[in-house]
């Protein structure tokens, strides 16, 4: 008998959101699941072996898993709004010189919010995916907080760091207290066909994952050819395009140097390339906006985290400061390497998400 709310189950199709559904089902929950319609028309005759997050294989794979657990199924269109808020603004950053994160846009905007929206439409008072990341109501603060999944390996919390207390309170996250070990093993108890299912790495908009590629197709006239220049303004070079490259990059320069190269910056105004040594690509800290904190409302003092630059980054001992115009300044008790505009930097207090913004411009 079920005996608890409804909830609507983000299904991409692979292991993670499969097994979501099948543990939800079990505890008792009125289970509906849902793939978002994110693809072109012609994704498959681009490559019919594609089996990225949310292609139309992806689609089957996810209704057989219905199909077993006896739970209905829903494709919904999100076309329109993912070319909006991902893919453009994918393009648009690319343009502008920076490193943007499509799977942090397409988490914000149609995961936590459109996706939220139609569930509560349908009747569901919930939302449950995959993401290794933990959801918990702080008793003594009075307010939801997020954590890191239990395994650090998988640990999904720096792309949830835009997550406020509404969407907290809406949405679950059963597989953040497992390993991903455990979450193969369990999806082959529950007889889940997608059990052993490699995990999608690919940027899903992009078959092939070349971006260099697609923005040839898409957005040409960002691609202009322009000045190399090192830290001391001397011309070393020409490049393609300031959207093939980004901070830290070393391969790909065409540059013959006695010593190795790095990206160090790229002037969008200038439309140059700037390079230098390894020790060049180091910042002391940065400056962030558009922030959202987690943990309390508003940062009015100095306050010391921990804080990651990309989802790969090792945390790093930092003070945050509160800025006049809303935005932060980060400063690094020891020099990051590779502080890229675009991407986000995330806060910890320990495994708790503080919050965290997109990073502007680095502090050398």
């Amino acid at each position: 008998m079920q005996n608890k709310p409804r909830v609507l189950v983000a299904m991409s199709g692979g292991v993670d959101s499969s097994l979501t559904a099948a543990l939800l089902v079990r505890q008792g929950y009125d289970v509906i699941g849902a793939t978002m319609q994110l693809w072109e028309d012609n994704m498959e005759r681009f490559d019919p072996n594609y089996r990225g997050c949310c292609s139309l294989s992806a689609v089957d794979d996810a209704r057989r898993v219905a199909d077993t657990l006896g739970i209905p199924y829903y494709v919904l269109n999100f076309r329109h709004m993912f070319q909006e808020t991902v893919i453009d603004y994918f393009i648009q950053e690319y343009s502008s010189g920076r490193t943007p994160n499509p799977c942090i846009a397409c988490n914000r905007h149609l995961k936590f919010s459109g996706l939220l929206r139609k569930a509560l439409e349908l009747g569901a008072q919930h939302v449950a995916t995959g993401h290794y990341a933990r959801i918990g109501f702080d008793e003594a603060a009075g307010r939801y907080a997020l954590r890191k999944g239990v395994d650090a390996t998988k640990d999904q919390s720096y792309a949830l760091y835009h997550l406020n207390q509404y969407t907290l309170s809406h949405f679950l996250m059963p597989l953040g207290d497992y390993a991903k070990t455990e979450t193969r093993r369990l999806a082959r108890e529950f007889g889940l066909s997608v059990a052993e299912k490699p995990d999608s790495q690919e940027i899903c908009f992009i078959p092939d994952d070349d971006y260099k590629r697609f923005l040839e197709e898409k957005a040409p006239d960002a691609l202009k050819p322009g000045n190399i220049l090192d830290t001391r303004g001397k011309l070393v070079g020409r490049h393609k395009g300031l959207p093939l490259y980004t901070v830290g990059q070393r391969k790909g320069l065409g540059i013959a140097a006695g010593s190795p190269l790095y990206v160090v910056a790229l002037d969008y105004d200038k439309n140059e390339l700037i390079v230098g040594s390894d020790q060049d690509v180091f910042s002391a800290g940065l400056i962030a906006s558009d922030v959202n904190y987690i943990a309390f409302d508003e940062l009015t003092q100095p306050l010391r985290v921990t804080a990651k630059i990309r989802y790969s980054a090792r945390e790093a001992e930092a003070l945050v400061s509160p800025l006049a115009d809303g935005d932060i300044r980060v400063d690094f008790s020891q020099a990051q390497r590779a502080v890229t505009p675009g991407q986000s930097v995330v806060f910890y207090n320990g495994d708790t998400v503080v919050g965290g913004g997109i990073i502007q411009k680095a502090i050398n």
